[in-house]
């Protein structure tokens, strides 16, 4: 059965890839739109399989490593620092190279210094606690947001519509560089989540029982918290925000594949990369020829999906 339904969820993800390069294109094999094609739709739609799958990852290693169900990366704190350092290089105006602003690197760092910070904060006597580590998290979020609404208070018009535009999330303008950049990331972070599958399914029991069975709580706690937190700071910077993947399919997952992470990380994986796939193929087409920067649909989605997922949580305490 999980094998049927495994299987299942590679045809969806394969055929909303065909529809994702065809939709659109009178001729696939005429010499313009095979251009479109190899310079614009696949370096997109790579991006796209790439960060539904790396966001997915890190909000079940998020929530396995706190136990927590509604624990993402933006929860943590991740995004809203992304975004203040995002909207800060577009207020500054700052160009690292002709063509080339500094905003993806301002957005990297912004998210990383927010992770240190939440790290600081979150470290009890040489451990986690999830209370802090998710109250650090939604504080940072609060202070984030109102100094980018500070940022905003003081641009002009066109300051202003790059700030909002970038908020929103997309994939708009992806390159085979931005790919160079991401992909290894999210292959090496899937590579450690696949190895260290039985510790994740132990850490979810709890440290003590953890411990008992060997694992060192505190170093693979400190690594896996770094190491998702770099990997959406190196996506987030090249897509802008783009919210509720980490929470939605892994629990779609779990429904549907059980809490074994063995078998739920390839299945997070490849799920996040379809439904963030389905997504920006709604975004490109629901209005065409406009498109709608996916970051907005997701966040359409996952609203109503956090509440019910809150509501659950709460009727099971």
């Amino acid at each position: 059965m999980m094998n049927k339904r495994f299987l299942l969820c590679l045809v969806v993800l394969c055929v909303l890839a065909v529809a994702y390069l065809a939709i659109g294109s009178v001729n696939v094999f005429g010499s313009g739109d095979w251009k479109i094609l190899r310079m614009i739709r696949l370096p997109r739609m790579l991006m796209v399989i790439a960060a539904g799958a790396a966001l997915a990852m890190a909000g079940l290693a998020f929530q396995s490593l706190l136990r927590n169900p509604l624990a993402t990366p933006f929860t943590l704190g991740v995004s809203s620092g992304s975004a203040l350092g995002a909207v800060i290089a577009i207020k500054s105006g700052l160009i690292l190279a002709p063509g080339l602003p500094a905003t993806a690197l301002f957005s990297f760092a912004g998210a990383l210094i927010i992770v240190g910070v939440v790290y600081r904060l979150a470290r009890v006597k040489g451990r986690f606690t999830t209370a802090t580590l998710l109250l650090s998290g939604v504080s940072l979020n609060f202070l984030c947001s109102g100094l980018i609404l500070f940022l905003h208070y003081l641009s002009d018009f066109t300051e202003s519509s790059q700030m909002i535009r970038w908020l929103m999330g997309g994939f708009l303008a992806i390159t085979y560089i931005d790919l160079a950049l991401c992909l290894p990331v999210a292959a090496v972070f899937g590579l450690f989540l696949l190895v260290n599958g039985k510790a994740l399914n132990l850490i979810s029991l709890g440290d003590e029982i953890a411990i008992t069975r060997g694992i060192d709580v505190i170093s693979f706690q400190r690594r896996l918290f770094v190491l998702a937190s770099l990997m959406t700071a190196v996506i987030i910077s090249v897509t802008g925000p783009i919210g509720f993947v980490g929470l939605i399919v892994p629990h779609i997952c779990r429904l549907l594949f059980g809490a074994n992470h063995a078998r739920l990380l390839p299945a997070v994986a490849l799920l996040g990369a379809a439904f963030l796939l389905a997504a920006d193929l709604l975004a490109r087409v629901i209005i065409s020829p406009a498109q709608i920067p996916v970051g907005v649909l997701t966040a359409i989605l996952g609203g109503p999906f956090f509440l019910f997922i809150l509501r659950k949580t709460k009727g099971g305490d």
